[in-house]
């Protein structure tokens, strides 16, 4: 049996549930994955028998205070790299990888993955399409975006992640209040014109600097609208054919490469305008996307995101190559919402494109797939309208995330 010392070792932190797929493909891959995770989550479903060790934490300690325990651990654990599964964590594993000097995006680089204000900037220079923004730090600056590009804006956090914390400022005399409200937290936030228009997203795997699969799917409501005043969420793939699918991915490839990164994985949105049809850049993340978007992925194109990252994570760390599996070219799309039954009865959505039901409580959800792209949008828009009247709860949006 090979020793466990002598194999490199991955630490993943997550102090969300999520990520057991990269796991499980890390191990079996044959490194050693540890886990550190915050201490409610010590008995959650992870996947104990890919793992050499798990560790917890308290919730909400500093950076400086994670750093000492990871710093801590590695005392008796070798760590050759780091993986942060969930985009709240994403920080802290960059300052981890600054101050052990291990391989993998820094804090600089992380900012254009994980601040608004930073890939927005570097997306412009680039030319890729943003909707006008300002920084929150000079108030003359602030009065003449307001007098030159019209509203109504968008005050967003620079680094939360979804919809969460946004606010929509309908008249210049709004905004001076809530700035007023948010003192010293102003800085961590930026204001950008409100484009009108829907929403796309694009779930992406680069390996050194190249775009190999990026597959350009179509949210339902904006999730905005979902996070703030409920509803059904979903999302369904585009024909590949179609123009908005190849204008997505020119413009995917374009974000990702102006955002320098080399490998991983990403999950980038966009907004097409209802007045001139141009697609813009909103935002991006260096992780795998939410709300059961991998398994729609996976459904679709027979791979899972978060397995892919585990291979180039491995790939990287043992200084193999990386090549995509073959893909599958069918068609998948999600319906998911909070349900007002704790659980709630799915079984009259009975048709055969129905691949998984989601085993949540108090949530409602499926996952569909076919081979075209028109039968998922169908699908799609008949269950939303009847997932709102017989499932949809509505609760207030969360101010922060919650595990």
């Amino acid at each position: 049996m090979t020793d466990p010392q002598q194999k490199p070792t991955i630490l993943c932190i997550s102090t969300y549930e999520k990520g057991q797929p990269f796991m499980k493909e890390a191990a079996n891959l044959g490194v050693n994955v540890l886990l550190l995770t915050v201490d409610k989550l010590e008995h959650a479903p992870w996947p104990r028998e890919s793992l050499t060790k798990l560790f917890t934490m308290p919730e909400k300690l500093t950076p400086e205070q994670v750093l000492n325990t990871v710093t801590y651990l590695a005392r008796e654990n070798k760590i050759d790299r780091i993986v942060a599964l969930d985009e709240f964590d994403l920080e802290v594993a960059a300052l981890l990888r600054e101050h052990m000097r291990l391989p993998g995006m820094g804090e600089s680089p992380t900012r254009y993955f994980r601040d608004k204000l930073a890939m927005r900037v570097r997306a412009r220079q680039s030319g890729v399409p943003v909707p006008e923004f300002t920084g929150v730090f000079h108030y003359d600056e602030l009065r003449v975006f307001l007098r030159d590009v019209p509203g109504p804006w968008l005050l967003k956090p620079r680094t939360n992640a979804s919809a969460i914390g946004i606010r929509k400022i309908e008249a210049a005399s709004d905004l001076w209040p809530v700035l007023d409200e948010l003192g010293d937290l102003q800085s961590h936030y930026i204001l950008e014109r409100f484009v009108p228009g829907e929403i796309f997203h694009v779930e992406g795997v680069t390996w050194k600097g190249k775009t190999v699969f990026g597959a350009p799917y179509k949210y339902g409501k904006p999730p905005m609208q979902t996070m703030h005043q409920g509803g059904v969420f979903s999302t369904r793939a585009l024909d590949r054919e179609s123009s908005d699918a190849r204008s997505l991915g020119e413009i995917h490839k374009q974000v990702i490469s102006a955002l320098g990164l080399t490998s991983g994985v990403t999950h980038t949105e966009f907004i097409k305008s209802h007045a001139d049809g141009t697609f813009y850049f909103l935002e991006t993340a260096a992780r795998v996307g939410g709300a059961h978007i991998a398994d729609v992925v996976e459904f679709a194109s027979g791979i899972n995101p978060w397995v892919e990252w585990a291979r180039i994570e491995v790939a990287s760390l043992l200084g193999m190559e990386y090549a995509l599996p073959n893909i599958t070219q069918l068609y998948a799309g999600s319906i998911i919402c909070l349900a007002r039954q704790e659980h709630p009865d799915t079984s009259r959505y009975d048709a055969p494109e129905v691949v998984k039901r989601l085993d949540r409580h108090h949530h409602a959800g499926l996952i569909l797939r076919a081979n075209s792209a028109e039968r998922i949008e169908d699908l799609v828009t008949q269950y939303s309208d009847r997932f709102l009247h017989e499932f949809c709860a509505v609760e207030p949006p969360p101010a922060q995330p919650t595990a």
